[in-house]
């Protein structure tokens, strides 16, 4: 289970972010690619620079992969993968022609070689995502995408029939099932709204809310997918506007917070739990990255600024104070 939102602030600042909800740790760690990293790649790409964008996120490196959970890059594109078990359809071998990356490097692939989300746009008219693996040791992931920048945002899922690139107008997506049936089903959810009821008469009995949040009656409260992503969508739709960055952050993790799940709630097949292992975000005007874990809440910034770039590898950040 995971919980990706985006949204801008008054001067056009993206922040972008994501909960991942999961019952083990791979070890994460932020994670930074400089521009001209040498990435040991799945497939051969003519159109891949041999420099690319710098990009910092959470996330763990293989063989020398950096293998992104969620990114941004020094433009400003940011992209996050959220588990899509039953729906995701990858390519079993890749493509004669266009272009193929392997699922575990999509977000990577992204954020490395675009800057903007219409460039992505274009570009996936021409891409083949194929299920191969890292190593024998990880399995494919079944995924879908969100992609955001200042413009908006997409969801980026491959089906059966293929993949289906959709715009994105609430700037939510969770997990099943496709991105299509969830915003459909906003359409059950119209009557919510975050104003007072007025006073009511039954007969001759005046009836009176016992205070402010009445109007909220009826949005689903557990933790599958669908509850989710009606309640980011609403507390992410009706956030007031924030002017500073310490405040764009605050409205970032509060609303993630919203969906944020405990442990000991959503129990799996085989009796672990998951809860949220660590909520994320990403400032686009400030390409600053900023993390906090279960086990430890506050909120550490890690900006793109403090790194030196010039490096050939990806590495590990260390821990933000």
């Amino acid at each position: 289970m995971c919980t990706g939102i985006r949204f801008t602030d008054p001067a056009g600042t993206m922040y972008f972010g994501r909960n991942l909800d999961w019952t083990t740790s791979y070890g994460e760690r932020v994670v930074v690619t400089p521009p001209a990293a040498k990435v040991p790649v799945a497939f051969e790409r003519a159109g891949d620079p041999e420099r690319g964008h710098a990009v910092i996120g959470m996330g763990i490196i293989v063989e020398g992969i950096p293998l992104y959970f969620d990114c941004g890059n020094d433009a400003g594109l940011a992209v996050a993968g959220l588990n899509f078990p039953q729906s995701a359809h990858y390519a079993t071998e890749p493509a004669p022609t266009g272009v193929n990356v392997a699922a575990y490097e999509f977000p990577f692939w992204v954020a490395r070689n675009f800057a903007a989300l219409d460039e992505v746009r274009a570009a996936l008219e021409n891409v083949t995502v194929v299920a191969r693996a890292v190593n024998d040791e990880l399995p494919v992931a079944n995924l879908h995408w969100i992609i955001g920048d200042e413009t908006g945002s997409i969801a980026v899922e491959c089906l059966e029939d293929g993949m289906r690139v959709w715009e994105d107008d609430v700037d939510v997506l969770t997990n099943e099932p496709t991105f299509c049936w969830h915003r459909q089903n906003l359409r059950n959810y119209i009557s919510l709204t975050e104003d007072e009821p007025a006073h009511v008469t039954w007969d001759k009995a005046e009836l009176i809310p016992f205070g402010s949040g009445p109007g909220m009656q009826g949005i689903p409260g557990d933790y599958s997918g669908p509850a989710r992503f009606v309640k980011a969508a609403f507390v992410n739709g009706h956030y007031p506007e924030q002017a500073s960055e310490a405040d764009n952050v605050t409205r970032l993790f509060r609303t993630l917070g919203s969906v944020a799940v405990p442990d000991g709630c959503a129990r799996m097949a085989d009796g672990s739990y998951e809860k949220t292992l660590y909520t994320s975000g990403f400032s686009s005007a400030r390409c600053t990255y900023y993390h906090a874990s279960y086990d430890d809440p506050q909120i550490r910034a890690y900006p793109l600024s403090s790194c030196d770039l010039s490096g050939v590898h990806p590495f590990v950040m260390p821990d933000a104070a």
